[in-house]
């Protein structure tokens, strides 16, 4: 077995999250975990065999083992390992990973997220899901360094940088020097992977912040358009009707009455 089928678009259910220590008792284990997925992260030399596919066990490498399946370890002596046992719900796209793959430069991120979950399992099962889930993310994004999210390496930089800078002037050439392209070719890459253009979609998302704000909050309404990067009122007037069908206060006196927080409520709100 080369590559393994995996689906995180739920969190997971962590059965026990640890460092575990072999080969003091013996050179080679055979086991599976009925219903349960593994992960590991290794600091030792061996072997794991799994459907008479031998993987080299290295330190830094880590493995996804699927439920229900015998896995053979062989080792070189005292042999630790950080590991999560854990069951998926099996909803969302299916990802494939590589069953065993160097984690690289990630390997001590993933050693810190893990370790955080060993030490919330005991009295925090919540927050230890919490970390073998982003852990899981981690791992699934070492084997598609070149398209994180699904996106060019270019335009998820911009996506990300334009996000975190909404309320301040953003201009196409910034932006791409952020992401370490030309102009045209930013420009080209977003108009093929989103259909719009690097303009349309700032403005879009800061109208969709905007919105937010109104309906969420009792943020005055010029705090809202210089949260959003349109300090100008009157511009920000006519972005609201253009893009969301009313003026900014018509917008806020539409929004719905105030409910617990969910993420079903968060996604009514797109």
């Amino acid at each position: 077995m080369e590559n393994v089928a995996i689906r995180l678009d739920e969190p997971p259910r962590v059965a026990n999250i640890g460092v575990g220590v072999h080969g003091v008792t013996g050179p080679c284990d055979v086991f599976r975990l009925p219903g349960l997925w593994q992960l590991h992260l290794y600091a030792y030399e061996g072997e794991l065999t799994l459907g008479g596919t031998v993987h080299r066990i290295r330190p830094g490498r880590v493995s996804l083992v699927p439920p229900d399946t015998e896995v053979r370890y062989r080792y070189r002596g005292r042999s630790e390992h950080l590991y999560a046992h854990f069951a998926l719900s099996g909803s969302g796209d299916p990802r494939t990973v590589p069953v065993m793959q160097d984690a690289g430069a990630d390997a001590p991120l993933l050693s810190t997220l893990l370790r955080r979950g060993v030490a919330a399992m005991p009295g925090t099962p919540a927050k230890a899901a919490a970390a073998a889930w982003a852990a899981l993310w981690q791992v699934v994004e070492l084997s598609t360094p070149e398209r994180p999210g699904g996106l060019p390496p270019a335009v998820a930089a911009a996506m990300a940088h334009i996000e975190a800078h909404l309320a301040e002037p953003l201009t196409v050439p910034d932006i791409a020097q952020v992401a370490g392209v030309s102009h045209n070719h930013l420009t080209r890459l977003f108009r093929a992977e989103t259909g719009s253009t690097v303009i349309a979609h700032i403005r879009r998302r800061r109208l969709e912040r905007a919105r937010h704000l109104l309906r969420a909050s009792t943020l005055a309404i010029p705090a809202v358009a210089a949260a959003v990067g349109i300090p100008d009122l009157q511009a920000f007037n006519k972005a609201c009707h253009r893009e969301l069908g009313g003026s900014p206060r018509a917008v806020r006196a539409a929004a719905p009455s105030p409910r617990p927080y969910s993420t079903r409520s968060v996604q009514d709100q797109r």
